[in-house]
């Protein structure tokens, strides 16, 4: 495993040696203050769970190899900016550059499950404008170690993924790691999915609109 943090712009992975080109994923890390984006982020590459983070957006290079392939994930962990328009969440640069985001919510806290929920309806809309394919995206639901102080309920997060087809996960970060490697693995997945539709769907973008309401991948835990 490696893991580089780069506080510049992101880098570009470099190529296996072997005869498979390598793998990439450049993925956005997105949620409200506190809800442990940075948490769920470090826990996938390093297995350790740290609970307190200050408020430092940064890009982490982490390759691995998965089902026999190297892969290399970009991971940009954001920071939600106080008092700022939902629409300043995500920049034009973040958004050029993602191939998939997760989006994270604390169950323990209803405004970061509306934030949640505005920012996915934003993400839609503007990868929208500008694509027929649509974006991998990921809703994680996290802190299900506190069921104590729980007050959004799965069947609320299941629902918003389902109406905006989107993946969907609780986990706790802090207790597992395994909630962390499912979260950014099928993501991948979905990056990968994404990639071969389009492929398939050159000259036949009406086609693959039709199917992909059909084909949507969605799972849930």
């Amino acid at each position: 495993m490696v893991v580089q943090l780069s506080s510049g712009p992101p880098q570009t992975c470099r190529m296996s040696e072997g005869s498979q080109p390598k793998v990439e994923a450049n993925i956005v890390v997105l949620g409200a203050e506190k809800v442990g984006k940075s948490a769920l982020t470090v826990r996938f590459l390093t297995r350790r769970f740290i609970g307190e983070y200050g408020d430092i957006e940064s890009i982490y290079t982490h390759n691995v190899r998965v089902g026999g392939r190297d892969v290399c994930f970009s991971i940009w962990d954001s920071v939600c900016p106080q008092a700022s328009k939902l629409q300043a969440w995500v920049s034009e640069k973040q958004l050029r550059w993602a191939d998939g985001f997760v989006l994270v919510y604390s169950i323990c806290d209803r405004s970061s499950f509306h934030q949640a929920r505005q920012q996915l309806q934003h993400l839609r809309q503007v990868k929208r404008r500008g694509s027929t394919e649509k974006v991998p995206v990921i809703l994680v639901g996290n802190k299900r170690d506190l069921q104590h102080q729980r007050v959004v309920s799965s069947e609320e997060g299941r629902l918003l993924a389902l109406s905006t087809d989107t993946g969907f996960f609780e986990i706790s970060a802090a207790e597992t790691y395994h909630g962390a490697l499912v979260v950014f693995h099928e993501l991948l997945d979905m990056v990968r999915d994404s990639r071969s539709t389009g492929r398939k769907g050159v000259g036949l973008r009406g086609i693959v609109r039709s199917m992909s309401a059909v084909f949507g991948r969605r799972r849930t835990e």
